[in-house]
């Protein structure tokens, strides 16, 4: 896996973008452009908050991002991630190594604790981020609405190192 650079964001986004119309991955409900992505692509910092991609033959084929979580200093020790894969690579151990990757990549980055958002229906993902240690931290119940019905979040986390 390497440092993402601008020349990755329009894969970037198609990768995003191919899990939409599932509703099982992100609450955006439309297509985004890389125009709309870009401001989130510059908050990575590599020393900090890495954007991360792993390729295949040279093409971005999945991508990790480290964020901050809720924005305020006191959080600091704490990042969410995000893992998106091109759909051909959905179920071949992609994300396993990803977030392998994000956990042993943690310390070094001055995090103690890793987070994920995940819709409770995404039993995949769910079942991906359990098989690293996480823990279901909490649940909001149907805080999301798509397509005139409602989906819950479940909060997922790891401790990867104490303060």
């Amino acid at each position: 896996m390497r440092i993402a650079n601008p020349k990755d964001l329009p894969r970037i986004v198609d990768i995003y973008n191919s899990t939409i119309a599932g509703r099982k991955a992100t609450a955006d409900t439309q297509a985004v452009t890389v125009e709309q992505r870009q401001g989130w692509f510059d908050r990575h910092n590599p020393d900090r908050r890495p954007l991360l991609v792993e390729e295949d033959k040279g093409r971005v084929i999945g991508w990790l991002g480290f964020e901050d979580f809720y924005g305020r200093p006191a959080y600091g020790a704490t990042a969410e991630l995000s893992i998106y894969l091109d759909p051909a690579y959905r179920g071949t151990g992609l994300g396993s190594r990803m977030l392998q990757e994000a956990i042993d990549r943690a310390p070094s980055l001055g995090l103690h604790n890793l987070v994920a958002f995940v819709f409770s229906h995404n039993a995949e993902s769910i079942r991906l981020f359990e098989k690293f240690g996480f823990q279901t931290w909490g649940e909001l119940p149907d805080v999301a609405c798509m397509d005139e019905r409602e989906y819950s979040l479940t909060i997922l986390g790891l401790r990867v190192s104490a303060a």
